[in-house]
C-alpha cells in the first residue's frame, strides 16, 4: 500500500527522542521507496527554492522496501508487530547501497491510527556505533487525482520513474543510479552519480496552485516537472529524456 511518512522524532535509548531533520519517505503501491532526510538549519536565512550544501544532508535513500507480520507468540498479548525491511538501490553514505542491512520492527500507536513506532539498530552517526533506536512515524494522508489533471482523465496520484546507467556497476566512486517518486501532493527525487549527490523535495500548495520546491541539493536536472505536472499523460515504458539521460516510467498508480 502507498504510503507518505513523516518522521516526527528519532531516539538513541537512553536519550530523548529529538527530530534534527525534516524527513519525508514516499513508498509506491509496488513498494519502491525514496527517503529524505534534511538537516533542519541552525540558524535563521535562506528561502524555500534555495540549494542547498551537501552538509544539509543527513542521509538519502531509494529502493525497496518488504514486510512480514510476526508470529503471535513473538508479540505481547493483543498486539500486532511487523518487520519492515529497506533494500537499499541507492545510498548517499555508501557507494555499497546493496551491502546495508535495514530492518526495524514496527508497532501500531495505542491511541492514534496515524502514528506507529518503528524499534531496530543501526549505526549512529553521531557515535559511529551500532545502537538500538526508535523513530516515531506520522502516516499523511494522500491527494488523490492530479493538480494538472484535465477533465474526463484518471487520478494519478503516483508516479515512479527510473534511471540506471549500465557503466554504473563498474564506477569506481559507486554507482550511477536515480529513482523520482510522486505520491499524491508530494514528488521526491534522489540520484548519485559516483559521488555525485542530488536530492529534491516538492510539495503541492493548494491554496497557490502550485508546486513548491522544499529542497533542492544539486544542480543535476531531474524529471520533477514531467512527474508533477504530467503524471496523468505518464504511461508505463514511457521514456523521458532530462540532461541527456533516459529515464522510464516504471510504475504508475
Amino acid at each position: 500500500m502507498a504510503d507518505i511518512s513523516v518522521r516526527e522524532h528519532i531516539c538513541w535509548p537512553p536519550n530523548k527522542p529529538s527530530e534534527p531533520t525534516s524527513t519525508i519517505v514516499l513508498t509506491s503501491p509496488e513498494r519502491r521507496f525514496v527517503d529524505i532526510r534534511i538537516l533542519k538549519p541552525t540558524s535563521t536565512g535562506g528561502t524555500s527554492g534555495d540549494i542547498l550544501p551537501l552538509s544539509r544532508l543527513d542521509w538519502a535513500i531509494a529502493g525497496t522496501s518488504s514486510t512480514v507480520w510476526l508470529a503471535t507468540s513473538d508479540c505481547a498479548p493483543g498486539e500486532r508487530v511487523r518487520r519492515s525491511k529497506w533494500h537499499h538501490w541507492i545510498d548517499s553514505r555508501t557507494p555499497n547501497a546493496e551491502h546495508v542491512i535495514d530492518e526495524g520492527d514496527v508497532f501500531a500507536h495505542p491511541s492514534d491510527s496515524s502514528l506507529e513506532l518503528e524499534r531496530g539498530r543501526m549505526v549512529n552517526p553521531e557515535t559511529g556505533v551500532e545502537a538500538d533506536y526508535e523513530e516515531l512515524w506520522r502516516s499523511e494522508p494522500i491527494a488523490h487525482g492530479s493538480p494538472h489533471q484535465l477533465p474526463g482523465e484518471p487520478p494519478a496520484p503516483c508516479l515512479v520513474l527510473q534511471w540506471s546507467s549500465e557503466e554504473g556497476d563498474d564506477c569506481p566512486t559507486g554507482p550511477r543510479r536515480g529513482l523520482v517518486i510522486r505520491l499524491g501532493q508530494y514528488c521526491q527525487a534522489f540520484v548519485r552519480d559516483g559521488n555525485e549527490i542530488t536530492v529534491e523535495r516538492l510539495m503541492w500548495v493548494p491554496d497557490e496552485q502550485t508546486w513548491h520546491q522544499q529542497v533542492r541539493i544539486g544542480k543535476r536536472e531531474l524529471p520533477t516537472e514531467f512527474a508533477t505536472h504530467l503524471a496523468h499523460e505518464a504511461r508505463i515504458d514511457d521514456e523521458v529524456k532530462v540532461g541527456g539521460e533516459v529515464w522510464k516510467v516504471v510504475e504508475k498508480a
